[in-house]
């Protein structure tokens, strides 16, 4: 039975100081490590082991990926990273305090930008601060400007049809080490969740989510490992 298991990363250093993140590089703080390696421990605990790993061009998410791994003696399997497994770009928000911008523009507007299905943030201007033109590790792809969970989906599902559902139909125990929203996107897709419903879904940092499969990968179960 197809099994695939979603990994939101484990606590960032901007989590932590409440600020909007999206395709800028953060780094786990220690409690995100540790909830990485609880979640590895967790998949070697109840059997849960993944054979092949996805995860986005991110620190966060590849840290993640590699204590889970590691604390769950699964570091040698196969790995693939992927921008389209990157969390959604907050565009101008970027870097911002949460409350401050909460403040500065009303709740009410800052929840548009954060929850909306397909209202995005205001754009990153060219050149600021947290332009990423310069990265090497996006070289030659078309950095997005801003974006909507709707324009977040229509770079995930592409390439979890093309890259992840070849190595289910395998039979191989996909584990996928990502971002809140990029994870939203496939939770959305495999549970057939609707757009206004989607917009309430969190996903817990370090939280395993498992998704037994049919063998035409439609969902039959879904849970958070630490409750079965």
């Amino acid at each position: 039975m197809p099994r695939l298991i979603l990994v939101r990363h484990g606590q960032s250093q901007w989590n932590l100081e409440n600020r909007f993140t999206g395709w800028w590089d953060v780094d786990l703080t220690p409690k995100g490590e540790e909830e990485a390696f609880a979640a590895g421990k967790l998949l070697a605990a109840k059997g849960v082991l993944p054979t092949v790993a996805f995860t986005s061009f991110q620190t966060r998410a590849i840290k993640t990926l590699h204590l889970a791994l590691e604390a769950a003696g699964r570091l040698w399997i196969p790995e693939t990273k992927d921008w389209r497994l990157n969390e959604r770009h907050y565009g101008g928000l970027t870097g911002l305090d949460k409350a401050e911008t909460a403040a500065k523009h009303g709740e009410d507007q800052v929840k548009v930008w954060r929850r909306s299905f397909d209202i995005p943030p205001p754009v990153l201007d060219a050149g600021s601060e947290f332009d990423l033109a310069k990265d090497n590790r996006y070289a030659g792809i078309a950095i997005p400007s801003t974006e909507s969970l709707k324009d977040t989906i229509a770079r995930v599902l592409p390439y979890y049809e093309s890259a992840i559902v070849p190595e289910l139909r395998k039979g191989e125990t996909v584990v996928i080490s990502a971002h809140g929203n990029s994870l939203r996107a496939l939770v959305k897709h495999l549970s057939n969740i609707s757009d206004e419903e989607i917009t309430g879904l969190e996903i817990p940092t370090g939280q395993p989510i498992v998704y037994e499969l049919d063998d035409n990968l439609g969902a039959i179960e879904r849970y958070y490992l630490s409750e079965k």
